[in-house]
C-alpha cells in the first residue's frame, strides 16, 4: 500500500505543517496511521495525517492550515473515548508528552491542568492538600484532562455535583480560526470581546431565545436532573447570562466539536481519608431500587448496582464472596460506599445508612467495613465486570459498553425494559451495572460486526434502547460517555427538534466551517452509528480479547517511539487479517514495518497486562514472534547456554579490554570507533556508552573463604549480570554488586551459600525474552536444581541480586523455594539485625518493572526512607527500557522510556538506586547521575547490632 496521500489538498498540507512542526511528528506512513487513529471505541477510520503536537502555537498554527485548506481535523487526548468521539478520517491532532503541566492554586482548591495530564495524575499532585479534582471516571487511570473535560466525564462519585460543569472555573480555549481565549484573564477576555464580537453576540442571541423559550427551558432543566451528555450542554443557556460563562461551560461535553481546550483550571473537593463500603444483596430489582431511593437521603458518596446477570459474571473469580455463586438471576445487589475525615463520623453514617434500610430485606450482604482489602475486594466485583464480558466474547466480535440514564423513579421499570431487550436481541450475556443514585447505567453485551444481519440486530436493538430511555422514560442516552458517533442519530429523538436546532445554532456559531470534528454529536445521516465499523480478526489467542481500550499505554516504555501494547495489537491484527485475505504484497509490506514498530522496540516487560482489562500481556506475544525471527540464531544461543562460564568469561574479556582501551585512547575516540561500525553495520552492534561498565573482578571464593559461620543461613545467587559486571568508572562506590552483597549480609550475621557450578547459572532471562523459550526453560530447570540442593530443598531463603532474575525464578520454578529480590531480603531477613544511620541527603529511586510486578513498589520506596532523608521517584517513568541488551542494541528505546528523568533529578542530588544491575546503565545515562543497587545504600548506612 501507498504510504503517499491521494488527496493534493493533503500533501499541500503536508508541506504547510512542517514549516513550524519537525517532520518527525507529522505522521503520514498508512501503518502508523492506522494505529495511532484507533480508539477505544468500535468504529475505524484512517486519518490521512497525524500530528503529534507539542505546544499551544503548533495547535493554533496547524488549526490555521487546516483552515486555510478546509481541511476537517479532530482532537485527542488518550483515546479512551467509547462512542467515536476520537476517531478521524482527515487530521487527527494528538498532543506530546510537553501538555503535562499543572499549577496547585489556592492551596489545592484549585489545580490548573494543560489537556495531556492523566486524571489520576492530577490527584496525585492534590493529595498532599487532601483534594481531588471532581471527575473520576473509571479510566482516571488512562484517560487525560482534554478528554475528561471534552465528554464531561464523570463516574462513580462524582454524580452531576462534582463533574467538570460544575467544577470549572476557567478555561483557555482555541477557536476555529486559531483565537485564544482564557476565561481566567479579564484582559484576554476583554480582547476576545472586540477580536471575536460575531460569538459573544450570537452566544447573547441564543441566551435570550433559549431563557424565552419557557418550554424549553423546562426541558432542558429537566433532563440535567440526571446525568446528561448527550448533544451540547444546553444547560449553559439557562443556568448563566453572561455569554462568556455560557461560552466556558458550553466547551465542557463539547468533544472536540467547538474548540481546542488547552488548559482547564477546576475548584477541587475533598479527598476524605476515611471510605467504608459494604455490599448489600436484594430479592430483585424492585426492592433494590427502592432502596437506592432510601439511600439517596442518607450520607452516601457512591451506591452501585449490579444485576443479578452482572453478579454471575463475577462469581468465579478468585476473592468473591462465596455467597454470590448461589444468587438467582433476580438478585440485585448494591455497593455502597461513604466518606468522611475522622473515625467517629464514618462509624456514624454507616450506622445512618444502615437503620434507614432496617425495613428492607437484604438475602445476603458484606457488612460496612475500611479494611482496604475488602473494601478493594468489594469494588473488585463492580470494576471486574466489564472485562468478564470481554473475556468470554467470542473471537471477531468486540465488547459494547452503553450508558443510560433513567430518573430514578423510573430506575426498576426502566431495568426491566432493558433486560426484556436483551432478550428480544438475544443478547444473552449482557448484564447491567450502573450509578444508582443518579439513575445512570451500564449495560456490555458482545456484537460482532462481519456480517450484515449483525449490523441490523444491533441498530434496531439501538433504535428500541433509543425509544426506551428517551421517549418512554424521557431519560438521557448518554450519560457520562459523551454522544461520540454512536448516539449522534438519536440527539433530536432525545431533545426534540427546537432543542436540536439550538444545537445545530451552537455548532454553526463555533464553527462555520463545519471542520472540527464532524460526524460528532451533530450528524444528518440517521446511519452514522452503523458505518464505518472497526474489524477485529483473530489474530492470536494472546491477544484477542484485547478491546483496544488503550488503559496500557501510559506504562509502556514504547509509547513515545513506536508503538504502544494497543497500537501493536492494532497492527499485528491487521498484518493478520491481510495475511488471511491474500493481500500477500500488502502483508509483506506491513510485516517489515510491524518488525521494527512492533518487535525490536517491545521492552516485553508485562506493565501493560497489569493495566488490561482482561490481563493481555502483549510482550507475551512478541516474545513468541521473536522466536521466528532468531530462529537462525537457535545453535549460537544453543552453545552459549550450553558453555554458560565460557559466556560470562568473555563477556568480562570485553569489559576489560573497553576499560583498556578507554584508558589507552580516551573516551572520545573509543566512542567514535565503535558507534562508527554501528552505523556502518545499520545498528546490528552496541552502541558504546560512557556508564559501560567495567569487569567485576571480584574474587567471590576467595571472599566466601572469609565469610562468618551462623546459624542463619542465606542462599546467594548473584546473577549473570552481576558476575560479569563492576560499577561504572565514575561511580563513587567501585566496589562490585557481588562484594557489596556479601559485606551486607555479613553485617546482619548470616552465613552465605553459594550454588555449585556458579559460572554456570542463568534464570534464562536473556534468551526468554528473545522468544528462544526451550533453552531459557532449560536454563530455568538447571538453575532451580542447583538452588533446591544449595538451600537444602527449600529450607533456607535465596536471595537474587537483581529483580528481574528473581521475578521469573518465582514464576517459572515448581518447587517450593523462596526467592527474594534485594528489597524483599533486606525488609524480611536483614534490618532487623542491623542498625541503620539515615544520611541527610537526596536520592533517585527507580522501581523496576518487575519489582512493579511483583508488588514492591512501596516497599522499594519504604526502604529507601530509612536510609536517607529524601527520595524522588520521577514521574511518567515506569520502565527504563533497558530491556536485557536492548539498552546496547536499540538504545532509542531506553532514550525514550526515560526522556523525563535528567530534569527531575534536584540539582543537589548526586545518585540513584535501583535492583536491576542492566538497568542502572541506562538511568546513569541518562539521569547524568550514577546508580547502583540498592544495595549499596542499605551497606552505607547500617552497620552491625
Amino acid at each position: 500500500m501507498s504510504n503517499r496521500l491521494n488527496d493534493n489538498r493533503y500533501q499541500q498540507l503536508e508541506a504547510l505543517l512542517a514549516v513550524e512542526i519537525e517532520q518527525e511528528r507529522i505522521i503520514t506512513e498508512h501503518a502508523k496511521r492506522l494505529a495511532y487513529g484507533t480508539d477505544a471505541s468500535f468504529y475505524r477510520l484512517v486519518p490521512q495525517i497525524v500530528l503529534r503536537l507539542k505546544n499551544l502555537e503548533e495547535v493554533i498554527y496547524a488549526i490555521q492550515c487546516c483552515r486555510e485548506l478546509n481541511i476537517h481535523f479532530t482532537f485527542r487526548a488518550a483515546g479512551t473515548s467509547l462512542s467515536g468521539q476520537a476517531v478521524s478520517d482527515s487530521v487527527l491532532f494528538t498532543l506530546t508528552d510537553d501538555w503535562r503541566g499543572h499549577e496547585i492554586i489556592d492551596d489545592g482548591n484549585k489545580i490548573l491542568l494543560q489537556p495531556g495530564v492523566i486524571g489520576a495524575d492530577a490527584n496525585k499532585y492534590l493529595a498532599p492538600f487532601q483534594r481531588k479534582i471532581g471527575p473520576d471516571p473509571a479510566s482516571i487511570n488512562t484517560c487525560k484532562i482534554g478528554g475528561i473535560a471534552a465528554n464531561n466525564a464523570s463516574g462513580m462519585c462524582c454524580g452531576t455535583a462534582q463533574n467538570s460543569y460544575r467544577t470549572i472555573d476557567s478555561i483557555k480555549v482555541v477557536f476555529s480560526d486559531g483565537t485564544l481565549l482564557d476565561t481566567a484573564s479579564k484582559e484576554n477576555i476583554a480582547a476576545f470581546k472586540a477580536t471575536r464580537p460575531d460569538i459573544i453576540d450570537g452566544l447573547n442571541a441564543l441566551i435570550s431565545e433559549t431563557q424565552n423559550n419557557e418550554v424549553l427551558s423546562e426541558r432542558i432543566r429537566h433532563k440535567y436532573r440526571l446525568k446528561n451528555t448527550t448533544g451540547y450542554a444546553l444547560n449553559a443557556l439557562v443556568d448563566f447570562s453572561d455569554p462568556i460563562e455560557v461560552l466556558e461551560h458550553l466547551m465542557i461535553g463539547s468533544e472536540g466539536t467547538l474548540g481546542f481546550i488547552a488548559e482547564v483550571t477546576y475548584n477541587t473537593v475533598i479527598e476524605h481519608n476515611f471510605k467504608a463500603s459494604t455490599l448489600l444483596v436484594f430479592a430483585d430489582l424492585e426492592e433494590a431500587s427502592q432502596a437506592v431511593t432510601t439511600l439517596s437521603k442518607t450520607p452516601v458518596a457512591a451506591v452501585e448496582l449490579m444485576d443479578g446477570r452482572a453478579l454471575r459474571s463475577v462469581a468465579d473469580k478468585p476473592g468473591m464472596p462465596s455467597f454470590i455463586q448461589q444468587l438467582d438471576l433476580e438478585a440485585t445487589a448494591l455497593l455502597v460506599e461513604t466518606h468522611a475525615s475522622d473515625q467517629a463520623t464514618i462509624d456514624t453514617q454507616c450506622q445512618t445508612i444502615m437503620t434507614a434500610l432496617e425495613d428492607y430485606s437484604i438475602i445476603e450482604s458484606v457488612p460496612f467495613t475500611l479494611d482496604p482489602k475488602t473494601v478493594a475486594t468489594l469494588w473488585g466485583i463492580r470494576k471486574g465486570m466489564f472485562p468478564a464480558v470481554g473475556a468470554v466474547r467470542e473471537v471477531g466480535t468486540t465488547v459494547i459498553i452503553e450508558d443510560v440514564a433513567f430518573p430514578v423513579e423510573n430506575l426498576a421499570n426502566g431495568l426491566r425494559d432493558l433486560q426484556a431487550l436483551f432478550d428480544k436481541y438475544q443478547y444473552s450475556e449482557a448484564i447491567i451495572f450502573g450509578h444508582a443514585l443518579e439513575g445512570n447505567l451500564h449495560f456490555v453485551f458482545t456484537q460482532g460486526f462481519e456480517s450484515q444481519n449483525e449490523i441490523d440486530r444491533y441498530g434496531g436493538f439501538m433504535d428500541d434502547v433509543a425509544e426506551l430511555v428517551a421517549v418512554k422514560y424521557q431519560g438521557s442516552l448518554k450519560a457520562e460517555h459523551g454522544t461520540g458517533r454512536n448516539m449522534a442519530p438519536y440527539v433530536e429523538l432525545e431533545w426534540g427538534k427546537d432543542g436540536y436546532q439550538l444545537m445545530q445554532k451552537i455548532k454553526a456559531l463555533f464553527d462555520p466551517q463545519g471542520l472540527l470534528n464532524p460526524g460528532v454529536i451533530i450528524n444528518d445521516n440517521p446511519h452514522s452509528h452503523l458505518e464505518n465499523l472497526k474489524p477485529m480478526p483473530a489474530a492470536d489467542s494472546l491477544v484477542d480479547r484485547c478491546i483496544e481500550c488503550g488503559f496500557c499505554e501510559p506504562v509502556c516504555p514504547s509509547r513515545t517511539l513506536t508503538l504502544s501494547p494497543r497500537q501493536r495489537i492494532v497492527l499485528y491484527r491487521e498484518l493478520q487479517r491481510r495475511r488471511a485475505s491474500g493481500e500477500q504484497t500488502e502483508a509483506t509490506e506491513l510485516a517489515q514495518i510491524f518488525e521494527y514498530q512492533g518487535l525490536d522496540t517491545c521492552a516485553a516487560t508485562g506493565l501493560c497486562a497489569d493495566r488490561c482489562p482482561v490481563g493481555i500481556n502483549t510482550g507475551e506475544l512478541v516474545k513468541q514472534l521473536r522466536t521466528e525471527k532468531y530462529q537462525k540464531f537457535t545453535p549460537i544461543a544453543k552453545w552459549t547456554a550450553d558453555h554458560f562460564s565460557t559466556t560470562t568469561a568473555l563477556t568480562r574479556a570485553s569489559l576489560k579490554a573497553n576499560k583498556l582501551a578507554v584508558k589507552v585512547i580516551g573516551e572520545s575516540s573509543v566512542a567514535k570507533v565503535t558507534n562508527g561500525i554501528r552505523k556502518v553495520s545499520k545498528g546490528k552492534t552496541p552502541i558504546w556508552l560512557p556508564e559501560t561498565p567495567q569487569a567485576n573482578s571480584h574474587d567471590l571464593d576467595k571472599a566466601m573463604e572469609r565469610l562468618v559461620r551462623s546459624d542463619k543461613k542465606v542462599v546467594y545467587l548473584p546473577s549473570c549480570a552481576s558476575r560479569t559486571m563492576g560499577q561504572q568508572i565514575d561511580a563513587d562506590d567501585q566496589r562490585s554488586l557481588t562484594e557489596v552483597t556479601l559485606s551486607l549480609i555479613k553485617k546482619a550475621g548470616f552465613e552465605v551459600i553459594i550454588p555449585e557450578s556458579l559460572d554456570e547459572q542463568c534464570c534464562g532471562m536473556p534468551y526468554d525474552s528473545k522468544g528462544m523459550t526451550d533453552i531459557a526453560s532449560e536454563k530455568s530447570k538447571q538453575l532451580e536444581t542447583a538452588l533446591w540442593k544449595a538451600s537444602y530443598e527449600g529450607e533456607y531463603p535465596i536471595l537474587m541480586d537483581t529483580s528481574p532474575c528473581a521475578k521469573r525464578s518465582i514464576e517459572n520454578f515448581t518447587r517450593p523455594l523462596e526467592i527474594l529480590e534485594p528489597t524483599g531480603f533486606v525488609s524480611k531477613y536483614l534490618i532487623d539485625n542491623l542498625s541503620i544511620s539515615p544520611k541527610q541527603e537526596t536520592v533517585m529511586l527507580h522501581v523496576t518493572c518487575s519489582s512493579q510486578r511483583m508488588g514492591l513498589t512501596n516497599d522499594m520506596l519504604n526502604l529507601v526512607k530509612r536510609c536517607v532523608s529524601d527520595v524522588v521517584v520521577p514521574e511518567h517513568i515506569t520502565c527504563c527500557g533497558w530491556a536485557g541488551d536492548k539498552g546496547f542494541t536499540t538504545p532509542e528505546l531506553n532514550a525514550a522510556a526515560v526522556h523525563p528523568l535528567k530534569q527531575q533529578v534536584p540539582e543537589h542530588c548526586q545518585r540513584g538506586f535501583s535492583n536491576s544491575r542492566t538497568c542502572e546503565i541506562g538511568l546513569s545515562h541518562h539521569s547524568g547521575i550514577p546508580y547502583q543497587s540498592i544495595l549499596y545504600l542499605v551497606d552505607e548506612v547500617s552497620s552491625p547490632l
